[in-house]
C-alpha cells in the first residue's frame, strides 16, 4: 500500500512539474512582431529563408554577408514582403567587422532582440585533401564568427533583460562524418560554446537557442568547395543534399527555427534522418563509427580540386542533372549561383 502511495505521488509530482514546464515556457514566448533581427550569413540559402519567415512574423532585419551584391539581391527579394531591413557587408572571421555590423544595426534599430548565427561554409574531400588552413577557415567562419558576434551582442540583451541567441550548427556536430571533417570540427565547438552559454544564462531572460539542421535543400551545395576525386565529391554530396526524405526543404527548416526562436527552446535537432542519426550515435556511438568507416570506403578519393559546385561538370551530366533537379530549384528560389 505504501508502496503504491509512493508511486502515486512520484506521478503526481511528474505532471505537476510537465504543467509546470509547459506554462513557464508559453509565458516566455517571444512575440516576434516589431522584433529585430539580426542575420549573419542572410544573402542566400538558409539565411534568406530565415529572413523571409521572419519578415513575415513582423520582424526588422539586419542582414550580413560578405558579397554586397548578394545583399543587394537579398533586399530585393525582402522588399516583396515590406521587409524592413538593412544590409552589413561583415566577414564574421573579422571580430572588427562584427562589433561594427553589431553597432550599425544598433544605431538604426536602437536594440537587437535576435542574434542568429548562421554564417557557414563547406568543403568536402577526404583527410589527405585537406590543410591546416581548410581547419583555420572553418573554425573562423562557424566557429569564431559565432563567438565575436554573441559577445558584440551580449552585453545589450542582458542589459535589457530578454534576448535571443540562435546558433545554426548541424548534424555534423552531434556525429562527425567523413569528408567533412574541418566542417564537423567547426560545428562541435559552436555547439559547445552554445549549449555552455546557455547554462550560465539560465535566468538572465537572455535564451540560447541551438539548432542541428541535417542536409537541407537550399542549394548551398553549389557554393560547396569540392576536394579530392571532385566530380565524385560533387555528385554524391549534391545529389544527397537534393533528395527528398534526405533533405529538408528550406522553407520548412527555416519555420521550425522561428518557431524555436520564439519558444526559446534549449536545441532543436531538423529532419528525421538527422534525429535517428544522432539518436543512435548516442546509444551506440563505437558501432556507428564502424558504419562511418564502411561509408568512407565507399566514398570517392583521389587529389584534385574543384572551386564550387557550381563549376562541377558532373553536375551537368544526364544522370545527377536529374537527380538534382529540386536542388537547382532550392538554389534558384534562396539566391544561390545556377549551374
Amino acid at each position: 500500500m505504501k508502496s503504491f502511495r509512493n508511486r502515486k505521488a512520484l506521478l503526481i509530482g511528474l505532471a505537476a512539474g510537465g504543467v509546470a514546464t509547459a506554462l513557464r515556457r508559453r509565458s516566455s514566448r517571444m512575440d516576434l512582431k516589431g522584433r529585430v533581427v539580426l542575420i549573419t550569413g542572410g544573402s542566400r540559402g538558409l539565411g534568406i529563408a530565415m529572413a523571409r519567415g521572419f519578415a513575415k512574423q513582423g520582424s526588422r532585419l539586419a542582414l550580413c554577408a560578405r558579397n554586397e551584391e548578394e545583399l543587394e539581391k537579398a533586399v530585393i527579394d525582402l522588399r516583396k514582403l515590406d521587409a524592413e531591413v538593412i544590409t552589413i557587408p561583415c566577414d564574421v572571421s573579422d571580430q572588427s567587422q562584427v562589433d561594427r555590423a553589431v553597432q550599425t544595426t544598433l544605431k538604426h534599430f536602437g536594440r537587437i532582440d535576435v542574434l542568429v548565427n548562421n554564417a557557414g561554409e563547406i568543403r568536402v574531400g577526404p583527410i589527405h585533401t585537406m590543410t591546416v588552413q581548410d581547419f583555420e577557415d572553418a573554425m573562423n567562419v562557424m566557429f569564431w564568427g559565432t563567438v565575436f558576434s554573441t559577445l558584440a551582442v551580449l552585453p545589450h540583451m542582458r542589459q535589457w533583460g530578454e534576448g535571443r541567441i540562435v546558433n545554426i550548427t548541424s548534424v555534423g556536430a552531434k556525429v562527425s562524418v567523413p569528408h567533412l571533417l574541418p566542417y564537423s570540427c567547426a560545428k562541435f565547438a559552436a555547439a559547445a560554446f552554445s549549449e555552455g552559454l546557455g547554462a550560465e544564462l539560465r535566468g538572465s531572460g537572455v535564451r540560447v537557442v541551438t539548432i542541428a539542421p541535417g542536409l537541407m535543400r537550399t542549394g548551398s551545395y553549389l557554393n560547396a568547395v569540392f576536394k579530392g576525386a571532385e566530380e565524385g565529391e560533387a555528385a554524391w554530396f549534391s545529389v544527397s543534399a537534393s533528395m527528398p526524405g534526405l533533405a529538408m526543404k528550406a522553407e520548412r527548416a527555416a519555420d521550425k527555427i522561428i518557431n524555436a526562436t520564439r519558444t526559446g527552446c534549449a536545441e532543436k535537432i531538423l529532419g528525421v534522418p538527422a534525429n535517428l542519426l544522432a539518436r543512435f550515435h548516442g546509444l551506440l556511438p563505437g558501432l556507428t563509427t564502424e558504419i562511418l568507416g564502411v561509408v568512407n570506403w565507399l566514398l570517392p578519393h583521389g587529389s584534385r580540386v574543384v572551386e564550387r559546385g557550381a563549376n562541377s561538370d558532373v553536375l551537368r551530366q544526364p544522370i545527377p542533372f536529374a537527380l538534382t533537379k529540386l536542388g537547382r530549384d532550392a538554389a534558384r528560389e534562396n539566391l544561390q549561383p545556377s549551374v
